[in-house]
């Protein structure tokens, strides 16, 4: 195979972290490739000087404030297409980030359907509309050469709707994979982890906006908490040292002790806890895998709440409770997340074993539906063969 050009496009952190490893894996298949696009530190670090790092400011929470930066996300939709159309990369590889990234596949099959050498355009990591508008899945196939998603239930939802589609497996196995204790299985193939009686892993989101609504809930739950348990520490994962030095001026001084704030030890506090409140998105799947029994919170801006009762027509936030089809982990979201009631919800998974066991029991059950270890390399072997 001749020399190939493959224009990435990423938008938050997660997809920063699965899009490096893809490339990884689509450099480690011998071919010869070129990467450019946009996405964050860690793609950059393996594209090299041609790729833009610009998660910083691309990495937006919801309706309103993605309104906010109207004129911001205009200007990179115009920039990027510009790129794609002046760079003539052989595929265009779109991840997650669908506010963006569907309305640019959609423009670049406009543009580029006349036209014999167009990109091929591939998504990775599907949105997911399928849980705010099934309807829009139709459209998607006639803008898409490829979809590659992770949850096995897409497959079929794509597949039938004309959009060609292959279950990769979840990007997420591989990497919690290496961050597992050693010996991280016990004899019946799960983990087992001695874990604190007495601590609590907050995991209040990665982003600013995230943390500024639902910290301070959480240090309320902790005071709540420790009035009946007064043994009760807690760990705080943060994504970055400036959002640990932002969580450590909202803490009062006479909490400080109690709160211990961690960054980059996600995994770490997951695997200690004895349980967790955990910030709705990629990270609830993350508590699943690592068997950390916890509650889901989540907080936005009114209108993006109330937009999104307009749009999401699953009946649950968290994933795990979607890939169950059932309610196994509390969701408090929006007015419901209060102190009192996060509280209640942690104490019955710190005092009841059977309840604990329960959702352990569910959680196994979720983690076989994500997949074996080698999601980017089964995501690298498509996307070869359609540059090929």
């Amino acid at each position: 195979m001749s020399s190939k050009t493959i224009y990435f496009v990423a938008g938050e952190a997660s997809a920063d972290n699965h899009g490096a490893a893809l490339m990884r894996a689509l450099h480690n298949a011998g071919v010869d490739l070129r990467f450019i696009g946009r996405g964050g530190p860690q793609m950059k670090a393996v594209a090299g000087a041609g790729f833009q790092n610009w998660i910083d400011k691309s990495g937006v929470l919801g309706l309103w404030e993605v309104i906010k930066h109207y004129g911001y996300f205009r200007r990179q939709f115009h920039e990027t297409l510009h790129e794609i159309e002046a760079s003539k990369p052989n595929a265009v590889v779109l991840i997650d980030y669908p506010g963006f990234n569907l309305r640019l596949a959609r423009a670049l099959s406009a543009s580029a359907r006349a036209t014999a050498d167009r990109p091929k355009i591939i998504y990775y990591i599907s949105p997911q509309v399928w849980a705010w508008n099934r309807g829009r899945i139709k459209k998607m196939a006639r803008w898409l050469d490829l979809m590659l998603c992770i949850f096995p239930f897409e497959a079929d939802l794509y597949n039938q709707s004309g959009l060609r589609t292959i279950f990769v497996g979840h990007p997420m196995i591989e990497q919690l994979r290496d961050r597992q204790p050693s010996p991280g299985y016990g004899s019946a193939g799960k983990i087992e982890i001695q874990r604190d009686s007495n601590l609590v892993g907050l995991f209040p989101g990665s982003r600013g906006r995230e943390v500024r609504k639902i910290f301070p809930i959480l240090i309320q739950t902790a005071r709540e908490l420790r009035q009946s348990k007064p043994k009760l520490r807690f760990e705080v994962a943060a994504a970055s040292d400036e959002l640990a030095t932002e969580m450590e001026e909202m803490l009062a001084p006479r909490d400080r002790h109690l709160f211990g704030i961690k960054v980059g030890q996600t995994a770490e506090i997951m695997q200690h806890a004895f349980v967790g409140i955990v910030a709705s998105g990629s990270a609830t799947l993350e508590a699943a895998y690592f068997r950390m029994p916890f509650a889901l919170i989540y907080k936005v801006a009114w209108p993006t709440y109330f937009a999104g009762l307009l749009l999401v027509k699953v009946k649950y936030l968290g994933m795990p409770n979607v890939l169950a089809d059932k309610q196994i982990v509390p969701e408090f979201i929006q007015h419901r997340a209060r102190p009192k009631d996060l509280a209640k919800a942690v104490a019955q998974l710190l005092n009841n074993p059977m309840a604990r066991e329960r959702m352990i029991s569910e959680f196994d059950k979720i983690a076989a539906q994500l997949g074996e270890s080698g999601a980017s390399e089964r995501a690298a072997k498509p996307i070869l063969t359609e540059i090929a």
